[in-house]
């Protein structure tokens, strides 16, 4: 990967003074070590009309498959050649920024003890990196960058220049330029930009990305018309820190059009007491019904069928007396950060062996599914196009047939509770029904009566009088485990 920052200047004012601003010689190539490769810094050119500083990354392949997303058990979506082959040596992303904040973290932050004043001055600066992926294209690449006072080239780039038939790459070759802008600003211009451009980060977002976003974001995030699109991206679209940052932002927003503090916009609710006790949220109370259920039938052996990105998994694994936890899914994705939140590469040996990730479609029969104690379709056959319903009832109840199954799904009636909910719609845009409390109950009582189970019914949430709890679960055990247990 490949980046350089030219400016120009005067006897008076030398250009050479990008050195002292980069903390960086001219008349040196540094190396620096980063998690996934060596970041040189070189000076091109270094006269007084001009002086250009370079950046480039190695990346170590070995070091990015290791530390990156495909890491941990149960079937990774990178583990294949693709880890290995990739454009990641060669093109801007998330690697570069970090490379960038790692390097140049003093220059981002506008500190020069050499030139102090100079470090809070607008410079001429022309950014060029010829590589960069850029899902959007050129025409996003220029609504990122020209609100915030940037002369924007963005060269789409061939798939192939003996083939032109072949239309355009994902990538573009960018050049920059400005003379409105300090170096600091520049700085945290490409540390957010570039991996939002690329739409993918090569390490695991936490919570702290947000705080990383905002101090990159300082003086420009706020009043970004592109400000959402940036920060689902920046955050790898995870929807609960999108709209952390997005409620920062707007406190931040508000602050400066008052001209106060964030703080003081941010007092509206006094500090939380012992005495004031936050809601359960209705997931949280559906994990422990789910765990109690499975308790109460004795379950050991447990499948979760549809396991999503694993919350069930991680509360199943804390509990001792699940000796076998298998989360199954058919989105390789969801089994990626299900891996990660379960730190299954960090896992000790003995826990490790508790746990099993797999793909797999709930629409056809797998013969890894049987002899399991139980089985959990947690909020799953929602998602499914009525016509595919029987498939599933087949392989799970009729092929794999675990002594107790545990479904949960949605109390449509329940909707009318939730005031931010439009009358009529299900709670999810994936959702392809949701069924009364009637239509639940009947479509339980034919699959048990076909397949040799018995069913009872169990609320999840407050059950309130008129339209029942937010979510229903029926609890499926085979007829002849009751009759055992009955003897």
């Amino acid at each position: 990967m490949f980046l350089t920052l030219t400016t120009t200047g005067t006897p008076e004012r030398p250009a050479t003074d990008l050195g002292f601003l980069l903390h960086k010689h001219p008349e040196r190539v540094q190396a620096f070590s980063t998690s996934y490769g060596t970041a040189h810094v070189l000076y091109p050119e270094a006269r007084v009309e001009r002086c250009t500083a370079a950046l480039l990354l190695e990346v170590d392949a070995v070091a990015l498959v290791r530390r990156g997303k495909g890491k941990g058990r149960g079937g990774a979506p990178d583990a294949a050649l693709g880890q290995y082959v990739n454009d990641r040596p060669y093109a801007a992303s998330s690697l570069l920024a970090v490379a960038l904040s790692a390097v140049f973290s003093t220059a981002m932050r506008g500190v020069c003890k050499a030139l102090p004043e100079r470090a809070g001055q607008p410079l001429p600066l022309r950014v060029e990196v010829p590589a960069l992926p850029a899902r959007g294209g050129a025409a996003l690449v220029r609504r990122l960058f020209e609100p915030l006072g940037w002369t924007v080239g963005a060269e789409p780039v061939p798939l192939d220049t003996e083939f032109p038939e072949w239309g355009d790459s994902r990538y573009v070759s960018l050049a920059l330029e400005s003379e409105e802008l300090t170096l600091a600003e520049a700085l945290r211009h490409l540390y957010v930009l570039l991996p939002v451009l690329d739409d993918a980060k090569h390490y695991w977002v936490a919570p702290d990305e947000v705080d990383k976003l905002l101090r990159a974001g300082e003086g420009w995030l706020p009043g970004h018309p592109e400000q959402k699109l940036i920060t689902s991206r920046y955050l790898s679209r995870r929807w609960s820190l999108t709209r952390e940052a997005m409620e920062r932002l707007e406190l931040v927003r508000l602050a400066e059009a008052d001209d106060s503090d964030v703080e003081e916009i941010d007092n509206a609710v006094e500090d939380e007491t012992e005495a004031e006790e936050k809601p359960t949220p209705l997931a949280v109370r559906r994990r422990d019904a789910i765990i109690a259920a499975l308790g109460a039938a004795g379950a050991a052996r447990v499948l979760d069928l549809g396991c999503g990105q694993g919350q069930l998994v991680q509360a199943l694994l804390k509990d001792a007396r699940f000796t076998e936890i298998v989360g199954v899914d058919v989105s390789m994705r969801a089994l990626t950060i299900a891996s990660r939140r379960l730190k299954l590469d960090r896992m000790g040996e003995r826990q490790a062996a508790r746990v099993k990730l797999l793909q797999g479609s709930l629409a056809y029969t797998d013969r890894r599914l049987k002899g399991y104690d139980a089985a959990v379709l947690s909020e799953v056959i929602e998602h499914l196009d009525l016509p595919r319903l029987p498939a599933l009832e087949y392989a799970v109840f009729g092929a794999a047939r675990p002594r107790t199954v545990l479904v949960t799904t949605p109390n449509v009636e329940y909707n009318v509770r939730w005031e931010s909910l439009p009358a009529g719609h299900v709670r999810h845009g994936d959702h392809r029904f949701e069924w009364t409390r009637a239509e639940f109950r009947n479509w339980a009582r034919a699959v048990a009566g076909r397949h040799g189970y018995a069913v009872e019914f169990e609320p999840v949430g407050p059950d309130d009088p008129e339209v029942g709890p937010p979510t229903q679960m029926a609890v499926f055990i085979l007829e002849t485990v009751k009759e055992a247990k009955a003897a």
